[in-house]
């Protein structure tokens, strides 16, 4: 068998992108010292921070290229093309902690959509009820002393 080279693999450039303009990216509350990739402080306000549009939808990108290269590469690929520094454990922290939150908001949602529905089955149960006792049984001694 003969041992034949793969090539080099080039990752694609910002200009090979289809552009996502139906999404909207929302300002979101400064919570930490530093300003996370994708986001600038607001001059206005510096409890804030407004998104960069660009940078955001590049990162959506790097989601999917790292399914495919090496943290370090993509984010080499992300420094290059926004000439905003990311490093490779940076840019895994920040995929990692997006993917963590988006599972324990489903997980949440799962279990208030079940709390919901057993509210429903008991309130269903309750009103469906026939010919139920709501006063306390009468003692014994009172039982006798009437009949």
């Amino acid at each position: 068998m003969r041992n034949r080279s793969l090539g080099k693999w080039k990752l694609p450039q910002p200009t090979d992108l289809k552009a996502d303009d139906d999404k909207e990216w929302l300002p979101i509350p400064r919570i930490a010292r530093i300003v996370p990739f994708g986001y600038k402080q607001d001059p206005d306000d510096s409890h804030l921070l407004l998104p960069i549009k660009e940078e955001l939808d590049l990162l959506e990108r790097a989601r999917q290229l790292v399914k495919q290269y090496s943290y370090r590469e993509v984010a080499q690929w992300l420094t290059q093309n926004t000439g905003r520094t990311i490093s490779h454990v940076g840019l895994m922290k920040r995929l990692k902690n997006e993917q963590n939150r988006k599972n324990k908001t489903s997980i949440l949602r799962y279990w208030a959509d079940y709390a919901e529905k057993a509210i429903q089955k008991a309130y269903q149960i309750e009103e469906g009820r026939t010919g139920a006792r709501t006063d306390k049984p009468k003692e014994k001694a009172d039982l006798i002393s009437t009949g």
